[in-house]
């Protein structure tokens, strides 16, 4: 179980670049020798981008609720109309 978490974090440091150049270089050979090591890197990248793009998808979300908040209910009018006149052409 260690050694799979180690290699988690290899491949982790890898990914977002924060692996010193030596480490990185060794890195890159391993995967060149590796077949089983690039189909383990291939899938974490994956999931990395799934990750992101949940979470980009969250806070539009989140996002949308706000804007919906403040442009909707009556308690927030003043605002909406104060922000609204910074975009009109004049």
């Amino acid at each position: 179980m260690r050694t799979l978490l180690n290699e988690v974090q290899e491949i982790e440091a890898h990914l977002l670049k924060r692996s010193s150049p030596g480490d990185a270089l060794v890195f890159e050979a391993q995967l060149i020798l590796d077949d089983e090591l690039q189909e383990k890197v291939h899938y974490q990248q994956k999931t990395y981008e799934l990750i992101s793009f949940y979470g980009r998808r969250q806070l539009k979300r989140e996002i949308e609720a706000v804007h919906q908040k403040l442009f909707t209910q009556t308690e927030y009018r003043s605002f909406a109309t104060r922000i609204l006149n910074l975009f009109k052409t004049k």
